[in-house]
């Protein structure tokens, strides 16, 4: 068993971390056994069990969760970045979100974890030309999570959602690695135009609560948007914005403001 368990750790670390801890879950809280077992312990790897969460959630009666789960199966077969970029949000969740001390909490209990999971599958499924499949995970994802992410839009690794109610993301926006945001952020168009109309998001960005980031704008990588904004025009790399408008009211504060998750703004800032 020590070999097997070796060998399991040296090609999947986050896997194996998630039923180490899944095992322990059941130790001390004996009640939550079936939910355990049936979600993570009965699987063989994170992309099926992350397939089986995905299908448990966005069942309905128009389509059962051993559909969606042989959907996600074969989504995550098909293209082996969908099941390294949930790893690396994972990760990002685990790392960023102060109310994150298990790998397997985004797994179970945290929608903004789901619902990008939802959306990486619903995308793949987008650029194999399978548009109807997709605008139903993006359907189910919405009613299910709060969370209403067009198929079509691309989206990075390493994401951290906190709290995650009434994002917005829109069919042109383009999300990089790393990026941070809160609830209620919106990456919308400015009208009705039907081309590239929607944010593009540079990496390590920190998008602060209830922010909106409107129309075919650029946001420099590892800048930080204050909660409340609402953005207009381009950001150079490595700003602090804030306001309506936003405006640039400093530097973004340090290196990764994705990461450090600070957004206070300083006494000459709000000045």
């Amino acid at each position: 068993m020590a070999n097997v368990r070796t060998t399991n750790r040296s090609i999947d670390p986050i896997w194996e971390q998630v039923q180490e801890e899944a095992h322990q879950a059941i130790v001390d809280e004996p009640l939550l056994g079936g939910l355990v077992h049936s979600s993570l312990l009965h699987h063989a790897t994170f992309e099926r069990a992350l397939s089986y969460r995905l299908a448990l959630k966005l069942s309905s009666g128009e389509m059962s969760e051993q559909l969606i789960a042989e959907i996600a199966n074969a989504a995550y077969a098909r293209n082996p970045a969908l099941g390294l970029a949930a790893r690396a949000d994972l990760a990002a969740v685990y790392d960023r979100d102060p109310a994150c001390h298990r790998l397997m909490q985004p797994l179970l209990y945290f929608k903004g974890f789901q619902a990008v999971q939802a959306h990486r599958v619903a995308n793949a499924l987008w650029r194999e030309g399978r548009a109807d499949l997709a605008y139903f995970i993006q359907m189910r994802t919405s009613e299910m999570f709060g969370i209403d992410i067009h198929p079509g839009a691309t989206i990075g690794q390493g994401i951290m959602i906190d709290h995650a109610h009434s994002i917005v993301i829109g069919e042109t926006a383009v999300v990089g690695d790393n990026v941070s945001m809160l609830h209620s952020v919106t990456l919308g168009g400015t009208g009705k135009e039907d081309d590239d109309r929607h944010p593009k998001i540079g990496d390590g960005v920190l998008i602060g609560a209830g922010a909106h980031v409107l129309g075919n704008i650029s946001i420099g990588q590892c800048c930080r948007i204050a909660a409340g904004s609402v953005v207009l025009e381009d950001v150079p790399p490595m700003k602090t914005v804030a306001g309506v408008p936003a405006k640039i009211v400093g530097e973004a504060g340090c290196s990764q403001p994705s990461i450090s998750m600070d957004q206070l703004l300083s006494g000459s800032m709000i000045e």
